[in-house]
């Protein structure tokens, strides 16, 4: 009987090849001979031995024809090493200076904390011995819990306190205080009526995000294992909804068998998802825990994969996988039921818990376009050995004025910065019913992510720019949008702090800030600038020769040509 053939490579890049039950060595076999004779193989269900890996389908087919599998190993290494260059030159990599800034920063607020508690204590009239032993802390989550932030990202830290510390009192209105009162704190706001209400402030410069979680004891370790029942008992909604963000991330790096290749690969589909726009929960994309569980995914299945490989294998699978089945993580039970909400297109588990999903505002349109970017990057990576591959195609910003004709124009304004803050906040909480308004009437909407400013208005504003189905060219009644979705706005705001505008406007129309967007950073709210002239520290690595420039696959028709290109 005869057997596919299978490709593996050992920690050493040695490559062996598999043609019925037994691994043979490509350098150890003139003429052939089987060695680790004592090790079998299924071919058809292709193991995962601790320390080999299956080899880059790419190369299979160069070396069936012959070519030097040395050679070809080194190549796929150069393409790993050349893409983690890409990422520095695009500054996803910190500055050492930075990283202390940050760590000094989170020192500060647990410093700031625990005076707060033993204030909270006092005020409560605990007893001496209670006062002395209260604690709370902070931990990190988000992009910088997982290692994968830049250096314009912002800091998710949760204030953890106990049992006798309240969100209402003691965290909106003592701590608020406290870090109003201190110099380095500027810009603080708090967001109450959000599903995770926090508080938000700039601490030495550095964007915080800090909501609360109250635990059920008297003293909260300043390590405190949020994954152990203990601590998660008698907890109220609120602070459960407060403490997913560091449950995930923490059952996230405990999940993933390589953090630093997790890590590589996640900051590179960031920055893929972010410049082909399909980036950001509240405009109906996928968010970063969700990136972060697709990432973590794809490395459990191939632990011992290069980077290279690891972009290729997921793109593949995004680009194929049958949704709605949900994903989820190797060591965590999938939950039984799925919500037949439309927001479950696309289902992720969450990774701390057997029952719960990654929040989702996925639309019909949106669902679109994340699997067309999906197919688009399939067919960019497939075959990364070709000579004339570059890494930036794939991160290319998505051509907006040229794939839309009309766009809806959003225009946010208020009378001054802070209650901009709030009113965008607010607005963007509430997009995905105007964009469901919006594929009522036209059967298709791209909510870019993208904020720009309208230099022509006085007023602080932020404008967002929508594109609308290419092919439909009905007159949308904007002013009937507008009116039923400032309805939905005004509920829970007595009086709107703030103006919002829709327009339709035609891609001719559009600022030259819109139709030459890079998708870099920066095309933020002008409350968010960010310095693009801030020196950008590359990541050495030995190079490999030059030479190994690439080859052209013989079967390099490429598929779903016009997947969003």
């Amino acid at each position: 009987m005869e057997f596919e053939t299978n490709y593996y490579s050992d920690t050493e890049g040695a490559v062996f090849w598999v043609p019925n039950q037994e691994a043979i060595h490509f350098r150890r076999v003139n003429p052939p001979l089987t060695c680790n004779s004592g090790l079998h193989i299924n071919p058809r269900r292709p193991p995962f031995w601790p320390g080999f890996s299956p080899v880059n389908p790419l190369l299979v087919g160069f070396l069936e024809l012959g070519f030097d599998p040395d050679v070809l190993m080194k190549m796929e290494v150069q393409r790993s090493i050349s893409l983690l260059q890409f990422m520095a030159d695009e500054g996803l990599v910190p500055s050492p200076e930075e990283e202390i800034k940050r760590r000094n920063v989170i020192a500060k607020l647990k410093q700031i904390v625990m005076h707060w508690v033993k204030r909270v204590a006092y005020q409560c009239q605990l007893p001496k011995n209670r006062v002395r032993a209260a604690s709370a802390t902070i931990l990190t989550f988000g992009s910088y819990g997982l290692g994968v932030h830049n250096s314009g990202s912002d800091i998710d830290a949760l204030c953890v306190g106990p049992y006798f510390a309240t969100m209402a009192e003691d965290f909106f209105v003592l701590l608020h205080n406290m870090l109003a009162s201190r110099p380095e704190v500027t810009e603080i706001h708090c967001i109450k009526d959000a599903k995770v209400p926090l508080m938000k402030f700039k601490f030495d410069g550095l964007s915080i995000d800090l909501p609360f979680a109250q635990l059920k004891v008297i003293s909260v370790p300043e390590n405190v294992d949020l994954l152990n029942p203990f601590f998660l008992r008698n907890i109220d909604d609120t602070s459960w909804r407060s403490l997913s963000g560091v449950r995930a991330n923490k059952s996230i790096l405990q999940l993933a068998p390589n953090v630093e290749l997790f890590q590589s690969l996640l900051r590179c589909v960031k920055l893929w998802a972010k410049r082909r726009g399909v980036y950001g929960n509240l405009h109906g994309f996928f968010g970063g825990v969700h990136f972060a569980v697709l990432a973590a995914f794809v490395c459990q299945r191939h632990p011992n994969a290069s980077l290279s490989l690891l972009i290729s294998i997921f793109f593949k699978t995004f680009a194929f996988w049958p949704w709605p089945r949900p994903v989820f993580l190797h060591g965590r039970m999938m939950a039984p039921t799925i919500s037949s909400d439309s927001r479950f297109l696309m289902p992720i588990q969450l990774p701390c818990s057997p029952n719960e999903y990654c929040h989702s505002n996925i639309t019909r349109s949106t669902f679109f376009r994340i699997r067309t970017e999906f197919l688009r990057g399939h067919a960019l990576t497939k075959d990364i050995l070709r000579p004339d591959f570059s890494w930036s195609i794939l991160f290319d910003p998505f051509p907006y004025a040229k794939k839309y004709a009309q766009f809806v124009k959003i225009c946010l304004s208020a009378s001054n910065q802070d209650e901009l803050r709030g009113w965008v906040g607010w607005v963007k909480s509430r997009f995905r019913s105007l964009l469901v308004k919006l594929e009522e009437l036209q059967g298709f909407c791209d909510p870019s992510p993208l904020e720009y400013v309208d230099v022509d208005l006085g007023a602080p504003n932020v404008v967002f720019y929508w594109g609308l189905q290419p092919s439909r060219r009905d007159i949308i009644d904007i002013d009937f949008v507008d009116e039923d979705f400032m309805k939905n706005m005004s509920n829970g705001y007595r009086v709107p702090p703030g103006r919002m505008k829709l327009s339709v406007v035609k891609a001719s129309q559009l600022p030259k800030s819109v139709t030459c967007n890079t998708g870099s950073k920066g095309v933020r709210a002008r409350w968010r600038i960010l310095d693009n002239s801030q020196r950008k520290i590359p990541v050495r690595t030995n190079s490999l020769p030059q030479e190994f420039a690439g080859l052209m696959a013989t079967n390099g028709s490429a598929e779903f040509p016009s997947a969003g290109v």
